[in-house]
């Protein structure tokens, strides 16, 4: 079933969540350790990250040096087929721009759409590491719109080599990312959401954001998107803080402001314990007053780890 889908017949706010795959000598069981214990709460889809391949550089004697590409995580399409089989759950494989060439683009979502992969989220990914900005892969997508174009156009049964073979237009239902705060490449909000009117009018079906810590900032986020003709369903994403490390690591990494209220009880914790206490009680209120505010549906980025999400969820539904 669709995200779409799924949005449009919901009586009330979805549940959804988001996992990483782990990292690699890890199998499958490490997945569903994760999913376990939030199974219980009803989730509508399951979002699955892709991580791209790092390049590292090996000296090989004689000055030389060997550029090796190196994947520390296993497939996301293969996690989304194991998780949809296992729980019967629809699942979001993430793809990205970074890595692929328009045809790798177009092979990945071909066996998306061969295993019943009903769903993608098109995302231009982050730079590799020791680059200062987004290197695009030799006759690859720049910008996240054109692979949603890319999907929208197997949507209608236009392929790159469509003359060398006779074949089925693809049903995949196409998500994409937005940012309350706006995109940390951006000139502001105002140009941030002009692009997203570009990805949505694309073919883009839903959208979901950036986590966020400041609810008044998704409800104004969305009122400046329905204003600028944007309509489709916007996911809010949620995070529930729970270490010392993230207090510094989530702001720096994920480009989000830490609102004043959050920031001044944070800044009273002195163990990972109490940042727990005050990251689940805070998410929690982000939760209900989402809920409240007729969000269609609650996104949770678990990363991996399920006790915090299920704290939170044992208080909001």
């Amino acid at each position: 079933m669709k995200v779409i889908e799924h949005m449009r017949s919901a009586k009330e706010t979805l549940l959804s969540f988001e996992i990483l795959p782990p990292l690699k000598g890890k199998d499958i069981r490490s997945i569903y350790a994760g999913i376990d214990p939030l199974m219980e709460f009803g989730p509508s889809f399951i979002n699955v990250t892709y991580h791209r391949e790092e390049v590292v550089y090996k000296e090989r004697g004689h000055g030389l040096l060997q550029k090796v590409r190196v994947r520390k995580r296993p497939g996301t399409i293969g996690i989304c087929a194991a998780i949809k089989a296992k729980y019967e759950i629809d699942t979001v494989p993430h793809l990205i721009c970074g890595g692929f060439s328009r045809e790798e683009t177009e092979d990945a979502l071909i066996e998306m759409n061969f295993l019943g992969i009903d769903n993608v989220l098109a995302l231009r990914g982050d730079p590799t590491k020791g680059e200062n900005h987004f290197v695009p892969e030799r006759d690859g997508h720049a910008h996240a719109v054109d692979m949603v174009y890319q999907i929208a156009e197997l949507n209608r049964g236009k392929y790159l080599h469509e003359e060398e073979e006779e074949a089925a237009p693809t049903d995949l239902c196409i998500g994409a990312a937005c940012y309350p705060e706006k995109h940390p490449e951006a000139l502001n909000l105002a140009t941030d959401i002009a692009y997203l009117k570009q990805k949505v009018d694309a073919g883009a079906e839903y959208l979901v954001t950036q986590m966020f810590f400041d609810v008044d900032r998704y409800f104004d986020f969305v009122g400046r998107c329905r204003n600028e003709g944007i309509h489709v369903p916007i996911l809010p994403g949620l995070k529930p803080l729970t270490s010392l490390r993230q207090i510094a690591f989530i702001p720096k990494t994920f480009h989000v402001d830490l609102p004043e209220a959050l920031s001044k009880e944070l800044l009273k914790c002195r163990s990972d314990q109490d940042v727990r206490g005050v990251g689940i009680a805070w998410c929690v209120d982000q939760a209900r007053r989402l809920r409240d505010g007729k969000a269609p549906c609650l996104h949770f980025y678990t990363m991996g780890r399920s006790e915090a999400v299920r704290q939170v969820l044992d208080q909001v539904m």
